[in-house]
């Protein structure tokens, strides 16, 4: 699984194992192009994307939301495998708390992880992992 949290400028992007436990950043993709997933997903065998959601705390999505829902469905285009949004809310400030405590990968990147590390617990609380 690979989680994305989708910028203007950049993407950041995690990948879990096969097992779903171990959830590790990855490079920035930059630019922010749907293709260029769509060659990490072929290269590391994807089966499933989780591009994070930006939800403001009050729940209402704004902007940066329906930007990301643009390039959910852009995705949609170019690869075969389920595309998921996910609330991302607070994944900056975890991201930032890990940098501070000594986490060497890009704040985008981290981020990822953290919101491929929700998805992942939301889907046990359900069943579905």
């Amino acid at each position: 699984m690979l989680a994305l949290d989708h910028g203007t400028v950049r993407i950041g992007a995690a990948i879990c194992d096969p097992t779903g436990t171990l959830c590790t950043p990855l490079p920035v993709i930059e630019p922010p192009e749907a293709d260029a997933v769509a060659a990490l997903v072929r290269e590391r065998e994807v089966e499933r994307v989780v591009v994070g959601l930006p939800v403001h705390l009050s729940g209402e999505e704004g902007t940066q939301a329906a930007l990301a829902r643009a390039f959910v469905a852009e995705l949609g285009e170019v690869i075969e495998i389920p595309v998921d949004t996910y609330d991302e809310r607070l994944t900056s400030r975890m991201a930032d708390v890990s940098r501070r405590e000594g986490a060497g990968a890009s704040r985008d990147s981290i981020a990822a992880a953290h919101l491929l590390e929700a998805y992942l617990m939301s889907l046990a609380r359900k069943g579905e992992a």
